[in-house]
């Protein structure tokens, strides 16, 4: 007698206050956004795909001093250096393979010609294994580009703390 009046008082009691929790839920605005449409922003310490950095006059900023890959904890980033015909050290190969990177930022500290950032991009998937070695030409950014914001926080940070900005 006990379990049936146990189980009538859940039907009668419990059972409408699940329902209303439902309804408040139903009448509360949705927290998901239209994705492909709309993308969340991401934090602003956040650090994604890689980018090479270009001078103002277009050329490469990479003299492939080998810090970054020196620093690179994952062993991820592999270079070869060679020189133009004005004399000047430029990487002939740079590359990274974003398999073996843990996204640390340890490149970007290290460089000092500021050459190396982790952009805001979040969405570089593929199918292939192969596609997720970058190279050189993949990572530097096309030549008259708009200020990064990020960069200027980045470099405002080094002066904070002492590290010289020797190139502008």
């Amino acid at each position: 007698m006990n379990e049936v009046l146990k189980a009538v008082v859940n039907s009668v009691i419990k059972t409408p206050k699940g329902l209303l929790v439902t309804l408040k839920h139903l009448i509360k605005k949705p927290v998901t956004l239209d994705y492909p449409k709309r993308k969340k922003p991401m934090a602003p310490r956040y650090r994604g795909k890689h980018y090479l950095e270009r001078y103002d006059d277009g050329s490469e900023r990479c003299v492939c001093c080998g810090l970054c890959a020196a620093a690179c904890p994952a062993d991820a980033i592999y270079m070869e250096p060679e020189e133009n015909e004005k004399g000047e050290r430029r990487a002939r190969v740079y590359e990274i393979n974003l398999l073996r990177c843990i996204f640390c930022g340890f490149c970007e500290e290290a460089c000092p010609e500021e050459a190396i950032f982790l952009g805001q991009e979040y969405e570089f998937s593929d199918y292939d294994r192969n596609s997720f070695i970058y190279t050189r030409e993949q990572m530097l950014v096309p030549h008259p580009r708009k200020d990064n914001p990020f960069k200027r926080m980045f470099r405002r940070v080094r002066k904070v703390y002492g590290v010289s900005d020797r190139i502008k």
